[in-house]
Formats: C-alpha cells, structure tokens, sequence
C-alpha cells in the first residue's frame, strides 16, 4: 500500500540566504537581471533535487518567488495594478519589482500580513473594471525546468477565491465577488495550459475556508470549482492554518481529485470528513508542523496514522501541515547550538525526513522504522525531564502578582498633562518609529565583535559613535523626541531573546518575512526571566547627548512571542506573562535612570489574533494583559508609546485602546491613511501617529505627499493628539534617502504647526 508524500511549499530563502543576496546585489546594481535569473533557477532547481533525494515523491513548482507569491497570483491572472501603467502579458522583472517596492511616480503595493504569520503579502488592488486573462508562462517554464531534472513536478497556486478575498476594492465601492466569473475564466485558461504541458496534478491553495466566511463566499465555492475541473489537471484543493470543518460536507462535494488538511493546528477535524469521505479523492493528511521546529513525536503521529490509513488505503497523502516557508532551512548546519537543545528540532530538511519515516512505516511496519522511532521518543522523553527549562522562580513571581497589577495607575488624560508638563512638545511632534539605517560599518563591527576580533571596549566605542551620529542627524533635521538608533541591535526581538533565560539562537535559522527581508526567530524553550538590564546604559548614554527627551526602545512580549518559535509544553499565554515580568524589570529600570518615555513595540499583537472569532476574545484578554504587564508601576508622568504595523486593526479596536498607551504609532501611508478611518470611528481615546511615509520602498516622499497624508489625519485625529512619524523603523534604509524623507516630514509638521496657530 503506498501513501505518496508531497510538499505545499518550499523555503525559497536557500540555505544561506542566497535569494536575499542575488536580490539585494541586483538592486544594488552589482548584478544584471540575467545573472539575477540564473541564479533564481539554479537555487529553485537546487531545492528539488533536495526534496527528491529525501523521497519526496510530488514536489511543489510556482512556489519559489522572487518577492511574494500573492504578487505573482495576481500575474498570473494578468492583473497587474492599472495605476503603475503595466501589462502583465510584457512585465518586465524591473517592472515586477516596482509594484512590489514602488517607484519615483507610485508607491508600492501595500504589504500586510499572511494571515496568523510573520511572512508579509503584497495586496491585490481589485477594480470594478479589473480584466483577467491567463499568463501561465512562468508556471509551464518551471515545469519544464523540473521535468528536465526528473523531479515530478506539482503546480502549487492560489486560489481563485483566495486571492480575491485577500485583495481590496480600489476606486468607486463594488462587491469584489463580481470579479470571479472574470477570474474564474482566468485560472480555468490557467489550468488547461497546465494540464495541456502534462501536469498531472496541480495544487490549488483557499487559506481563507480556515476563516469565518460569510455564507455568499462560501456560497461561491461549488460553482467556481465546477467550471474549473473539467479542464484542470487533478486538483488537490489545500487548506491549512485552522479548523475548515465546518465545511466539510462543502468540501467533499466539490468536482477536485483530492483536499489537504491541516491535522497539526486541527487535527480533530478529520473526524467530521472520514464519515462518507468520496472514494474518488484523496486525502492528504498535514502531519508534520510546518510552522514550529520541534521534533516530531513519530510514534504518536504513526499510531494517528494507522486508522487513517486502514480507511483510506491509498487514497491517504502525507504532506506538511502547510508550505515550509515558514520553516529554517536546516537543523544540521546548526554546528554551535547546545547538543542536547539540537536534537529537539526540526527544520524543513529534518521534516522531509519525518515525512519520509511516517510514510515508511505506514508501507512497511513500524520495524522497518524502529531506529527512527526509538530516537524520536528518546528526544521527546529528555526534552520533558530537562533541568534546563523550567525555573521556579519565574512561576513563583507570577503567582504572586496582586489583582490588577497591569493597570497604570491614573487614566489617560491625568497621565496627558503630567507628561505635557515636562516634556513641553509643540502640536503635532514629531519622531521616528526607533531605528536607524544598519550601515556596512556597523554590521562590520557587529560580525568583529561576534568573531571575537574586536573588543568589547572597541566595539562599544564604535555603537557610541553611531548613537551620537543618529542624536546628532535627529537634532539638525528638527525631531522633537529622538531615538538612539539602534545601532547595537541586530534585530528587534534576537537583540533581547539573547539577554533573556529560556531562548536559544540559531546562526543559520532564517525564514523569510517578505521579498529579500529575512528574519531569524529565537526559540524559547525554557522559563524566561531577565538576568541584567539589556538597554540601560545605551538609552541613558544616548540621553546624556541632548536635551531632547530620548526614547527608551523595547520590543513588546506579545511579539516576542509571536516573532519566536515557541515551546509548546505550555500554553502561549503563560510564556507571554513570563516575557511581560522580564521587560517590566528593563521599564523600571529605564525609568530610574532618567529615560521617562519608552517605546514597547506590538507589531504582532494582530497578526497573534486567532483566525476564528470564537477564540478571539480570550487572546485578547492576554495578549493586552501582557502589554500591560510589561509597563506596570511607572509614574503618571512616564510617557508610554506602542507601535504597530503592517496589519489591519479595525475589528480589534476596543482592544487596541485597551492597551492604554499614551502614544501608537502606526503603518497607515500604504494604505493611503485608510486604516484611519476605522480609529476615528471608534473615537480612539489615547494619542496616535499614522505613519506618513513607507519605509519599506526605497522611494523618497515628497512634501505634498506627506502634506496630502497629514491632512486627511487631521480629520479624523485631534491636532492635541496626532504624532507624526514614518510608518516604522528606518534600519533597511540609508542615510541619504532617511534624511530627505524626515526632512520632508519635519516641514510639512512646522507648516501644519503655524496653520494651526493662526486658526486658532
């Protein structure tokens, strides 16, 4: 009896970030489209035979992408964005580009989050007169690619419903379901090229059946898959990131050859499809994580298996529980982590192994595996029994914590003009979200002083350099709250996971967060609590240079969380309080040395929110309790700033303000401060700056830009309580073009400045 294994995706990073270094080098100009191509598809083709030495037997094509693969959905129907002026039949790859990170004359693709991860989509732009017509060409050239290596290739693509929902209507209000029958035809153009190329299955992604859809979204299902099978290859229909059971009678009516579930993040659902499951599909069960890096526990996951199998013969699969781009590469290249935390995980090569073991032992019997098996119940059983992981320490503090401990201790308006009183801002000020540009130099000295070539009293000198370099820029461009910079810091949460017990780093663990950005998450494996204070002496240092108030700078424990591989012997929520108490002990501490407004930033805090609303209300009651948490105990008077981006926060308002941060920055230029109406509708209570400009483009801003932003903030925001910032950290970006963009921002802040004081 044989189950055929397969993947939903690939990282497409490469072991050694070698997309990250062709794109970044082509951008640069020190490497030609050609040379950029070639190496895109040696490192595409790399990553099949990979897949296909570790046995998988149906590799996924059209997966790999050079920015974002929702972008490429959209190409592939020929819906290229009509403001840039592009047709997608003749998209340049400089063309491909700009939409993905502007241009002189657009700005880019507004970029949110993957549903509940960390990696990043570029939008859809839908119209009411948006035109779809079939480009399949990038897809059939990589199955030839494939095919020329002997790897058996499966089309792996978003679905038409998908990728609809995921879009936003552009223009004049329409329903944006008025677009599939157009799309539809689209993608049924799309499938019969590749079935015409000889693809015998083709993988066709909807994430969204994991959300609560509204019934004419799922009412549109069985007609759009009915005009497409019959010119299709085999569809295996993909769901993955929740519980898509409510759809299940749905779901095996539907004309496709096959559905994916996901049975790690549900895997009671099965149980609601087995009951009458169609003879003439197959089902591929998604049994090893592909979000998380624990070792597979084998043994249970082939006693799962073995009913499944029994029931379905060979109609089961075996795949993932979704694409591994959101997995490292590969454990093994991990030559420095501690021996015994090393044979805990699992990365996407190990996970190939898992895959190939299961189904192994599924065809053979559970001898044929014994080794594998006893090694997975031997890390299994030292993980659990670890002196490392747990403190008592840390529950014993939690424990004790007294009834509404995360509560300031006035409300927002009392805390407003006792900060007022010190801080003495003018209307509208302005500041940055918190860094600087990471320079070759810095870097340079950051990998010296890791390589031990460099002392610590050298490399200290060299970050006070740079901090004094970005206090002296902020001063001459005008900033009314200045930041240090950042210069010490690698990344916004490997900086503090590194000072804190319970994480562990890699030196190769890189996932992909969006185009050529790469992050490389902690693991927290143990109890977390914070030994010495990890940004004291930076702030005070940097403070010591101006009189300007100076921002203290922590990442949030929210995205601590959400930003790390997580243990998962505990709940979430518990490891959350355990980071709050640890940040609180850096709050207090920047606080009696002077630095009286901190920034604790929660980019995350949405993209944590469960995809089903039912289970919303309890993460949000945590979530905003850790926030709390983490800022517990400070004076009236310390000035409390939050920062969030790249996520859509109207549904999670009352939540948001819940908080209670005396100042949220957010990423609103992308959106066209659309994100803005939502908060004025709600009447957010606290002060607010929307972001006037996106970082993430290399593109500068104009005035009239900003000026055009500003004033559509104005009415929707109180002047008392707007802020004006760039929608986030400027570390991507370089000096000349961060210089001209604040330049931008600080006029147009003092022209508004002296309107408001003549109008009032």
């Amino acid at each position: 009896m044989s189950h055929p294994t397969h993947l939903l995706g690939f990282p497409r990073v490469g072991a050694k970030r070698e997309l990250k270094t062709l794109l970044e080098n082509h951008w640069q100009g020190e490497l030609d489209e050609a040379s950029l191509l070639q190496g895109a598809k040696e490192l595409r083709q790399k990553h099949w035979l990979l897949q296909k030495g570790a046995g998988v037997e149906l590799s996924p094509v059209g997966d790999f992408s050079l920015y974002d693969h929702v972008l490429d959905a959209q190409l592939l129907v020929g819906a290229a964005p009509p403001r840039f002026g592009f047709d997608a039949a003749t998209l340049t790859t400089a063309q491909y580009f700009e939409l993905a990170r502007g241009n002189a004359a657009q700005p880019a693709l507004e970029m949110t989050k993957w549903f509940d991860t960390n990696y990043h989509y570029l939008v859809p732009e839908w119209r009411a007169d948006t035109a779809f017509a079939a480009q399949p060409e990038r897809l059939l050239s990589q199955i030839r690619e494939a095919r020329a290596l002997g790897v058996a290739a499966k089309p792996a693509l978003l679905g038409p419903l998908s990728l609809l929902w995921l879009g936003k209507a552009k223009g004049e209000p329409f329903d944006k379901l008025s677009l599939l029958p157009g799309l539809v035809a689209a993608y049924r153009e799309l499938l019969a090229a590749l079935r015409a190329a000889g693809a015998e299955w083709a993988q066709i992604d909807e994430p969204i059946l994991a959300l609560d859809l509204e019934p004419e979204w799922q009412d549109a299902f069985a007609p759009a898959y009915a005009q497409l099978s019959p010119s299709a290859p085999k569809l295996l229909l993909a769901t993955y990131f929740g519980d898509v059971s409510a759809h299940a009678a749905l779901l095996k009516s539907l004309p496709v050859a096959g559905l994916h579930l996901d049975l790690i993040r549900a895997p009671e659902q099965i149980s609601a499809f087995l009951p009458d499951y169609p003879a003439d599909k197959v089902l591929s069960a998604g049994i090893i994580d592909g979000r998380n890096i624990w070792r597979a526990d084998l043994s249970a996951l082939l006693a799962r298996l073995r009913p499944l199998a029994e029931t379905l013969g060979n109609r089961l699969w075996l795949a993932p529980s979704c694409s591994l781009l959101h997995s490292p590469f590969d454990a093994a290249a991990e030559t420095a982590l501690d021996p015994e935390l090393k044979t805990w995980l699992a990365f996407a090569v190990q996970k190939l192994n898992e895959l190939k073991t299961l189904k192994r032992g599924l065809e053979e019997g559970r001898a044929a595996v014994s080794d594998e098996l006893a090694g997975s119940d031997f890390a299994r059983s030292q993980r659990q029994t670890s002196p490392c992981i747990h403190n008592p320490a840390v529950a014993e503090r939690l424990a004790a914590l007294p009834a509404n401990a995360d509560r300031r201790a006035s409300a927002y308006p009392v805390r407003a003009k006792r900060q007022q009183a010190w801080l003495k801002l003018p209307p509208l000020p302005t500041t940055t979200i918190g860094s600087f540009p990471q320079t070759p130099a810095i870097r340079a000295s950051r990998a010296a002083f890791k390589k031990g070539e460099l002392s610590a009293a050298d490399y200290r000198q060299a970050m006070e350099q740079e901090i004094e370099l970005a206090i002296r820029r902020q001063e001459v461009l005008g900033l009314d709250v200045l930041v240090h910079g950042e210069a010490e810091r690698n990344d916004m949460v490997e900086y503090f996971g590194e000072q804190l017990t319970g994480f562990a780093f890699t030196a190769g663990g890189w996932v992909q967060s969006y185009g050529s950005r790469c992050v490389k998450p902690p693991i927290i494996f143990g109890d977390v609590g914070r030994p010495a204070p990890m940004t004291v002496d930076w702030a005070r240092y940097a403070q010591s240079l101006t009189a300007k108030p100076v921002k203290g700078m922590l990442t949030g424990p929210v995205t601590i969380l959400q930003w790390s591989f997580v243990r998962d012997d505990l709940p979430r929520s518990a490891v959350c309080r355990q980071i709050a108490l640890a940040l609180n002990d850096e709050v207090r501490d920047l606080e009696a040395a002077g630095i009286r407004v901190i920034q604790i930033d929660e980019p995350a805090i949405r993209e944590g929110l469960p995809l089903k609303r039912a289970d919303r209300e309890g993460y949000l009651a945590w979530a905003g309790e850790a926030f709390r948490l983490s800022s517990r105990g400070v004076d009236d008077a310390t000035q409390i700033h939050t920062h969030m981006c790249y996520s859509e926060f109207g549904d999670i308002l009352p939540a948001i303000a819940a908080l209670d941060a005396d100042v949220i920055t957010i990423e609103t230029s992308r959106s066209d401060m659309e994100l803005l109406t939502d908060f004025g509708r709600f009447r957010y209570p606290n002060a607010i700056g929307p972001g006037v400009y996106d970082i993430h483009s290399p593109r500068v801003p104009s005035a009239s830009e900003i000026r055009t932003l500003l004033d559509k903030a104005l009415k929707v925001i109180p002047a008392e309580r707007l802020w004006v910032n760039p929608d986030c950290g400027l570390k991507t970006r370089g000096w000349p073009e961060v210089d001209a963009a604040l330049a931008a921002m600080v006029q147009v802040s003092l022209e508004l400045r002296e309107q408001l004081a003549q109008t009032a």
